[in-house]
């Protein structure tokens, strides 16, 4: 039998990140390191699917630029199969800017994804067929109210989604009823569904017809809701040197899970196992990540 096939829909980006030697000093300049790397919600599930043996068709928008030569390089030689993807004439790649503290925990970030708009219902519709063939299909926060709505209405195949931020995450209301899973962290949990716990926030989504649901905890862990089923599961203890992508890998993993049939228990371990490999790694994906590492 041959790997699972998983359409990725959203946004690939430069990460441009910033580390300070030290603890920060606002509006200040701070010594420290900068530097460059493909990232992108949506590209980081794909690469960390990649990664976990799954035949990844990912979908895009990417600027004819310096920034989109090399991110969509990156993707080819990853393994990603990008024909679906559309390049736009005089467009800008998306970028993400983000500083972190001297440990690497994030501080601040400016996304710049308008590109994304691009794909758009008109240009997803004439690969429909292609589309719905997958064994599942992810989608990002980064597509536009439009387009989310249109795939929650044509897309048949098992649907997935990361809301990238809270102010984001509203775009993926429309698609709510139709999802097969969704990981939104605790923050993200509470701010769509006006909830003060994750564990009510979970409900909360469960009611508005998700069928699984995965609130990430940070250092508390995850919990895993599925029909009347409610768990909590702890982090994998683990060194951590960089918490940026940890919720892209988590997703993955429960995409991974799911299309190899595995319950809300197994896929939310696998989830912790992979948010620990890449919190214990410097970059933003941990290129030792493999299925056995999380089953």
């Amino acid at each position: 039998m041959g790997n699972k096939t998983v359409v990725v829909i959203g946004a690939v980006n430069m990460d441009i990140c910033g580390r300070p030697d030290k603890a920060p000093r606002m509006k200040d300049s701070n010594p420290g390191t900068v530097s460059f790397s493909p990232g992108g919600v949506g590209r980081n599930i794909a690469h960390n699917l990649c990664l976990l043996d799954i035949d990844v068709k990912f979908i895009a928008a990417i600027g004819d630029d310096v920034y989109g030569d090399s991110v969509y390089e990156s993707c080819v030689r990853l393994g990603m199969d990008m024909h679906l993807s559309r390049c736009m004439s005089g467009g800008r790649t998306s970028s993400y800017l983000y500083v972190t503290d001297e440990n690497g925990d994030m501080l601040v970030g400016v996304s710049d994804t308008d590109i994304s708009a691009s794909i758009t219902p008109e240009y997803l519709k004439a690969h429909i067929k292609e589309i719905n063939a997958a064994d599942a299909v992810v989608i990002d926060a980064n597509l536009t109210r439009e387009t989310v709505a249109w795939i929650a209405e044509n897309v048949t195949a098992p649907l997935y989604a990361d809301p990238v931020s809270a102010a984001k995450a509203e775009r993926l209301r429309p698609a709510l009823s139709k999802l097969t899973a969704f990981k939104p962290n605790e923050f993200e949990a509470k701010s769509m569904t006006n909830e003060t716990t994750s564990l009510f926030a979970a409900e909360a989504l469960l009611r508005e017809g998700v069928k699984k649901v995965f609130v990430s905890l940070g250092s508390d862990g995850i919990v895993a809701a599925e029909g009347s089923e409610i768990i909590k599961l702890p982090c994998e203890t683990t060194e951590i040197v960089n918490c940026t992508g940890c919720g892209d890998a988590a997703t993955a993993a429960i995409i991974w899970a799911g299309v190899n049939g595995l319950g809300i228990v197994e896929s939310a371990s696998a989830a912790m196992k992979a948010a620990a490999m890449c919190a214990a790694c410097s970059e933003t994906i941990n290129s030792e990540l493999c299925p056995e590492l999380i089953s």
